[in-house]
């Protein structure tokens, strides 16, 4: 079973990976996933372990709650992400009020500048320093509250860098503060004071944290998005006709609901009175308003735009369709692709690694016959500096903008590792019906023969228009479109698989295939074989004595699915058709594709066979189909793609679901794979990249090799870069949602 769970107190890559570890430390846990963005822990397991993983992450330090994943809950995410970030930023200003004077009276005499107090006031001097430090310390005491305690359970995170660096410059600097009091020592001891190291660091890095939050809180704009479009209200209309406005979650299966124009769908439901136009583009992609009436469906979250109608409910809470489209995303972004693991491996091992070098530098640094202060400097850069947040950021915030960005452009991705297949596609296999075409049968071809066109279509349209057939009903559409006006009293009689019989004002007529027309005794029939050839089904209409007419129907081409595969061909992407079809229509519909490799008369259970004799000719196989006739070759497929619209969309067995009927999505998600993929990649490339250059400049290298001790990197800088490290992984990541894909 999958289970979720909130976890507070999560600050940086070391404290996912620690909460990973106590999850997987329970007996019956199968697997456990940490978001440190979305902080949630996703757990697989044999059993529901909810007791056990709340008392496990307690021990780890944090605080975990199982999570209803509810539009409720992700509404209150937001609200406390928002409560959060003020506090934050209450927090970072008072610490910047203390911090400011504290820099400037510690810096002032080394720059000539004016202050008070000053060195020669070394009484005042240092205790100015240290009641300044002292409130910063207080405003920052989550920094030790959670470092101390994870450094005691082995577990150290970056809190504890950030602890113990800061708690070593703070020692060091009282106990120059007791001789400088006690003493009177201040020659000797003045220049030995690290308070505003500790304070500055201590703010700077608070400040990184505060952009981060606000940073992250962008990441999620495609679930805040969804959540904005559902009302918090519905208007209940009681059984004595009156209304009454509950909230959303109140709403029950099978109540009535009233929606006037300008108002947004609350819940998925079907319409039991009046009619209007809706707005669904946020939902399923498509521009255009789509015509409800009397029994359509309407989805929650989509808007009324004309008519006021009455709505029975059909689903609330979990079982809304925004709620399975908030659900499919988070799914998305709490799941990694692979290429996250190296930087989860290297975040688990790199703050005791990082603590272990830290102390051996700056033994080396004094046993070379250095100063304390000099080590102290070294020891406390080295920490600060070298906090794995940018490394640990580097992947999730880029999966959870990717899949963001797609959730906007109507592509839902199911998970990380689908991204990173998409990447790779080389072979995109597509169902023919429904996919590369519209799905229902249209007239291409009117052929008149003894009558004019109209005269004819108006028969042939009279005698279909009692008929349940489609091809019957694709003509009488057609007479519709035409504006052609045709008798409906007609009486029609069908016989299966053949044609049928009809009586028009008192005249009897024949309807249906060449071989039925033959059938009844009709000698002169057209030759229609030609069109037949490209995969048309032709119907005739004769009045017993000579054929009058003809009408040719197939199931057409959407409009963009040429420029769509010629795209994907342009990617490095072969075209395959596998279709259930006769040989003859699939081959009809390949040609004007310019598709050459095609399957025909293929039952749906043998697709998956030929997706996996594909993926066994070392392919990367896509499979496109609707979801439903195609479930088994979507799963056998490297990756599942649904393409259909609405709530009808199938996302049980597909990788990634498109929510219109636009065939451009596909290569568009591939597109958002493929930058997704190379943002990853560039964040873990600056993140190594910085701990790789940092570490040792931190550690002193610049210094042993010029010999200048102002090349000695100072904390303070060193917490400055630390942040803006992370704020720069953040900031690469952002560039996804507004890239030109």
């Amino acid at each position: 079973m999958i289970r979720e769970y909130k976890i507070t107190g999560m600050h940086c890559a070391s404290c996912a990976a620690n909460v990973e570890r106590a999850a997987r430390s329970i007996k019956g846990v199968e697997a456990a996933n940490v978001n440190l963005l979305a902080e949630k822990l996703r757990v697989r397991s044999e059993s529901n372990v909810d007791d056990e993983i709340i008392k496990a992450v307690a021990r780890a330090g944090f605080k975990a709650l199982v999570s209803e994943s509810t539009l409720k809950e992700a509404r209150s995410d937001i609200l406390r992400h928002e409560k959060e970030l003020k506090q934050q930023k209450t927090r970072l200003i008072l610490a910047l009020v203390f911090a400011i004077p504290l820099f400037y009276i510690a810096m002032a005499p080394m720059l000539n500048l004016p202050t008070f107090p000053s060195h020669a006031q070394p009484e005042l001097y240092v205790l100015a320093q240290l009641f300044l430090l002292l409130p910063i310390v207080v405003i920052g005491y989550r920094f030790y509250t959670s470092g101390f305690y994870a450094l005691f359970r082995l577990r150290p995170n970056m809190d504890s860098l950030i602890a113990i660096g800061t708690v070593a410059s703070i020692a060091y600097s009282a106990v120059s503060t007791y001789h400088i009091l006690a003493h009177g020592a201040a020659h000797d001891y003045l220049h030995q004071l690290y308070y505003e190291s500790a304070g500055v660091i201590i703010a700077l890095v608070m400040m990184g944290k505060y952009f981060e939050a606000k940073a992250k809180g962008k990441t999620s704009q495609a679930i805040d998005a969804l959540l904005s479009i559902v009302p918090e209200t519905a208007n209940v209309i009681q059984q004595d006709g009156t209304e009454k406005t509950v909230n959303v979650e109140e709403l029950v299966e099978g109540e009535r609901i009233r929606v006037r124009p300008g108002e947004a769908f609350p819940v998925d439901g079907i319409i039991i009175s009046g009619e209007t136009e809706a707005d669904e583009s946020m939902l399923t992609g498509e521009s255009m308003p789509v015509h409800k009436e009397v029994g359509a469906n309407v989805v929650g979250g989509s808007n009324n735009l004309t008519g006021t109608v009455e709505v029975r409910v059909t689903s609330v809470g979990e079982d809304t369709f925004v709620s399975k489209l908030v659900k499919l995303v988070e799914q998305a972004q709490m799941s990694k692709p692979q290429i996250a693991r190296l930087a989860d491996k290297v975040s688990a091992i790199f703050v005791p690694t990082v603590m272990f070098f830290a102390v051996i530098v700056a033994a080396l640094w004094l046993y070379s016959g250095m100063e304390i202060g000099f080590a102290l400097k070294v020891f406390t850069s080295v920490l600060v500096i070298a906090c794995p947040c940018a490394l640990g950021l580097a992947t999730p915030t880029a999966v959870m903008v990717g899949t963001g960005r797609s959730a906007r452009e109507g592509i839902l991705i199911r998970n990380g590792q689908a991204i990173e297949t998409a990447n790779k596609i080389t072979t995109a296999v597509f169902d023919k019906t429904g996919t590369l075409t519209i799905g229902k049968p249209s007239v291409t071809d009117v052929f008149a023969y003894s009558l004019d066109e109209n005269a004819m279509l108006s028969l042939f349209a009279a005698a279909e228009y009692g008929s349940e057939h489609p091809l019957g009903k694709a003509i009488v559409n057609y007479a519709d479109e035409k504006g052609i006006e045709y008798k409906k009293d007609a009486s029609f009689t069908a016989v299966s698989g053949k044609g049928g019989y009809s009586v028009i004002d008192g005249n009897k007529y024949i309807i249906g295939s060449p071989a039925f027309i033959k059938e009844n005794g009709i000698e002169d029939v057209p030759n229609t074989t030609p069109v037949e050839a490209q995969g048309k089904t032709v119907m005739m209409l004769s009045d017993g004595i000579s054929v009058l007419g003809a009408i040719a129907v197939a199931d057409t081409l959407k409009p963009n699915a040429y420029e769509v595969i010629a795209g994907l061909k342009k990617m490095g992407i072969k075209p395959v058709i596998v279709s259930g079809d006769n040989k003859n229509t699939v081959h009809a519909i390949a040609t004007k594709l310019d598709i050459y490799d095609t399957y025909a008369e293929v039952l749906p259970e043998d697709k998956a066979k030929v997706v996996e004799n594909l993926k066994g000719e070392g392919e990367v196989v896509a499979m496109v189909g609707d979801g439903i006739n195609d479930s088994v070759a979507l799963v056998v497929a490297d990756i599942g793609i649904a393409l259909g619209s609405g709530t009808n969309v199938s996302i049980s067995s597909s990788d990634i679901v498109l929510m219109g009927d636009d065939l451009s999505l596909i290569a568009k998600a591939v597109r958002i794979s493929k930058a997704t993929i190379r943002n990853i990649k560039q964040n873990l490339f600056w993140a190594f990249a910085y701990n790789v250059l940092c570490i040792p400049v931190a550690a002193g290298l610049i210094f042993l090799i010029t010999g200048n001790e102002s090349h000695l990197l100072n904390p303070m800088l060193a917490a400055a870069a630390m942040s803006l490290s992370s704020i720069t992984v953040l900031g690469n990541a952002l560039r996804l949602r507004r890239q030109k894909i």
